[in-house]
């Protein structure tokens, strides 16, 4: 009994120990990491992960749900779906056609009302946001410096960086984009509760505006830049520029720091479902224009889906672009497989949600899966004579 209870005593003198080199260290995050994800038996953010971090309410207002199509439902999944969607654990597959839901269908649990985690696709309302920006006459264009918004970044190669390099990805910051290291930056940003302080604790080691380079801290520094232009938080700037105006049909949830802080994850976590997201690619597809109401300037649209970069074609500004045979699609895309894909000429929009995606390849910019969403969906329309 004594053995045990100097046992005891010991593991508590360690565990504080323990905590005490975590806030020495500045890692005291991982307390955060660990009560959230890791200790649930998980080894990365997970779909319905928001229910344990602070939001900030995105309120709809007018309910404008989607229709169905004369032929709604009529399909059925082909088998290479069927194994593609078990495999991969997907909660959400929709095809949206002419406007109308003509195929939809929920898995393992969930339903369409169903919120569950955007994960980067997040970080495509962002670059919007700052179109909205320009278009409110908040910020002058893409070529402003971001330094006029935040003056820590106005010497060196800081000082040439543009609201326009943060939407493509072009920073030339020292961002670290690795998502499963208990010790990256992006796990950092994405437990720690004060986001301010790690983009501010970045630097600018390439030239920005030269070539693109993924990094979430891009994202959020625009958001920072948005909040900062406008005096409005991002999430009720999303509320009003496009939430309520696109006629959601439910109210959703964006992922703060913290209460202190409350700053909003913008590279990431807005909590919403399947038809909710694609009315974000609806709105592209239509060049800005909703119940003809121009919310988003066309110009700013078509610059969006059209490559900064010759040398990397995969993106633009905040969406990401990929070439299917003789089709050209554009999408939203978030960690573990949550997609938002459009073919603007075929007036299609298909949803993907789920808790995993294909594994990525070396060299390979977009995973199988994206594919197989694609053509399948492509061969259940077929099937039907649509076209």
């Amino acid at each position: 009994m004594k053995y045990l209870i100097k046992t005891i005593k010991w593991l508590i003198v360690l565990a504080v120990l323990l905590v005490a080199l975590l806030y020495v260290t500045d890692t005291d995050y991982l307390l955060k990491a660990s009560r959230t994800i890791y200790l649930k038996g998980y080894t990365t953010a997970y779909l319905e992960d928001y229910k344990e971090f602070d939001n900030q309410e995105v309120k709809n207002q007018t309910a404008q749900p989607w229709p169905n199509h004369k032929d709604y439902n009529t399909a059925t999944e082909t088998e290479k779906l069927k194994q593609t969607n078990a495999t991969l654990g997907t909660i959400a597959y929709v095809i949206i056609k002419n406007d109308s839901v003509w195929f939809e269908n929920y898995y393992d649990g969930f339903d369409s009302g169903s919120k569950t985690n955007s994960f980067s696709m997040a970080k495509s309302y962002v670059s919007a946001l700052l179109g909205k920006a320009i278009m409110d006459g908040y910020i002058k264009s893409l070529d402003q410096p971001v330094s006029d918004f935040i003056p820590e970044f106005g010497k060196g190669k800081g000082a040439k960086m543009t609201v326009g390099d943060l939407s493509s990805m072009s920073s030339g910051t020292d961002w670290d984009e690795a998502y499963y290291s208990p010790l990256s930056i992006t796990t950092r940003s994405y437990f720690d509760d004060d986001l301010d302080k790690v983009i501010m604790g970045l630097k600018v080691v390439d030239e920005p505006g030269k070539a693109f380079k993924y990094a979430s801290g891009d994202t959020q520094m625009l958001g920072m830049v948005i909040e900062r232009a406008t005096e409005k938080k991002l999430y009720d700037y999303l509320t009003e520029s496009f939430w309520k105006p696109l006629g959601s049909e439910h109210s959703t949830l964006w992922q703060v720091d913290s209460e202190d802080h409350d700053m909003v994850k913008a590279y990431c976590c807005i909590a919403s479902n399947a038809k909710d997201f694609a009315r974000f690619g609806k709105l592209y597809k239509d060049f800005g224009k909703w119940n003809g109401k121009q919310l988003l300037d066309s110009a700013f649209i078509a610059k969006s889906l059209t490559p900064r970069f010759p040398e990397s074609p995969e993106y633009g500004y905040g969406w990401w672009l990929k070439n299917t045979a003789d089709k050209k699609f554009f999408m939203m895309r978030g960690h573990l497989g949550q997609y938002v894909i459009v073919e603007p000429n075929d007036n299609v929009i298909i949803v993907r949600l789920g808790h995993l995606n294909a594994p990525h390849h070396e060299g390979e910019e977009f995973t199988e899966d994206i594919t197989t969403y694609i053509e399948e969906a492509y061969k259940m329309m077929e099937s039907k004579g649509i076209s």
